[in-house]
């Protein structure tokens, strides 16, 4: 085999033990956690919302991003639950271009896994600590999810991913909710059936030992739409594509049936403006069906604090995206009080 060695990297309690979740900030996310878990087992009312830029590419950006969110987060906390979307590894389709702070965590600089994984650690901590709003991210590299298990609140698994039997069976032993993806091209039945796995016990490899896991019963679905065979866009946000998904659940014994509508990827056609209005649709589709309105757990947001998106050169503009473009500040914050208005 031809791999070079750069370094060994610590083991996740080694990173856990220089890094430590005080007993303080854990007890707040207990809370945040039962919460979240009152959604998705319907014992509570409350709307998620996931938003955040597409790749948090710096700590500072980042952190003032979700002050932000706390001071809208405590007007709207009675009928919303707000998670910020920090997205630290980035799923690149021909392998090339930014991966994420895991990655570089100075994306001017040349990878560095173990200041990667210090620094991802570190943010979370201090998101926690600033605002006491715990996060989601998405679970590219299912063995690495054990750095940080014990600061996310929510974690998603992408449509590159969602077929990966590795992380169906990773996420059968999460204790927060998991996202499953439909695949790029939009079959849902591949969505489904990483739920039914996700949800059941499992036996595997991981991390070099042999584990068991019970099922996570808050693995639930995400439509993000797809693409045909030439690339063009399929939404699947629309009253109808929720009927559908409605339907394939009937058909399973899931615990918990659910979604999460991304509202930006190939269900905007990246479009990023687009987010608003699809978001509003959603929120009527809602408001019309009540078995809809069981169903459809929240909305996924790209955003960020300012609006677009720029590429990575020795001067770039903090808080604008160096992946999607986002939506600006502005425009999130009014979306998060129109989401609110109209539950």
């Amino acid at each position: 085999m031809s791999f070079t060695i750069h370094q060994e990297l610590p083991s996740p309690d080694v990173l856990k033990e220089l890094y430590p979740l005080s007993p303080a900030l854990a007890a707040q996310k207990a809370v945040r956690d039962q919460e979240l878990r009152d959604i998705f087992e319907g014992r509570s009312d409350k709307f998620i919302l996931i938003v955040g830029p597409c790749s948090a590419d710096s700590e500072d950006s980042v952190t003032e991003y979700v002050r932000r969110l706390k001071d809208v987060n405590e007007k709207v906390q009675d009928k919303l639950f707000i998670i910020p979307r920090v997205y630290t590894n980035k799923p690149r389709t021909t392998g090339e271009g930014y991966k994420g702070m895991l990655h570089q965590p100075d994306p001017n600089s040349k990878p560095d896994l173990l200041s990667g994984i210090v620094s991802i650690r570190r943010m979370h901590l201090r998101i926690l600590e600033e605002t006491g709003l715990s996060a989601a991210d998405e679970m590219l590299y299912p063995s690495n999810r054990d750095y940080f298990d014990d600061v996310l609140a929510y974690e998603a698994v992408g449509a590159r991913s969602v077929e990966n039997q590795q992380h169906r069976l990773v996420a059968s032993g999460a204790d927060i909710p998991v996202g499953m993806k439909n695949p790029t091209s939009g079959d849902l039945s591949v969505m489904i059936n990483s739920v039914i796995a996700a949800q059941a016990p499992q036996s595997f490899i991981h991390r070099m030992f042999h584990v068991s896991t019970p099922g996570n019963p808050l693995t639930h679905t995400i439509l993000r739409g797809g693409v045909d065979k030439l690339g063009n866009a399929i939404p699947n946000y629309h009253y109808e594509d929720l009927k559908r998904l409605q339907r394939e659940y009937e058909k399973t014994s899931l615990a918990n049936p659910a979604v999460i509508v991304d509202c930006n990827h190939y269900n905007s056609g990246k479009q990023y403006r687009e987010q608003i209005r699809i978001a509003k649709e959603v929120m009527h589709s809602r408001k019309y069906d009540p078995e809809i309105r069981k169903l459809v757990k929240g909305l996924m947001i790209e955003s960020y604090l300012k609006e677009g998106r720029q590429d990575i050169c020795e001067n770039y503009e903090p808080g604008l995206s160096i992946t999607d473009p986002c939506l600006g500040w502005e425009d999130t914050e009014q979306l998060i009080y129109d989401i609110y208005e109209s539950l």
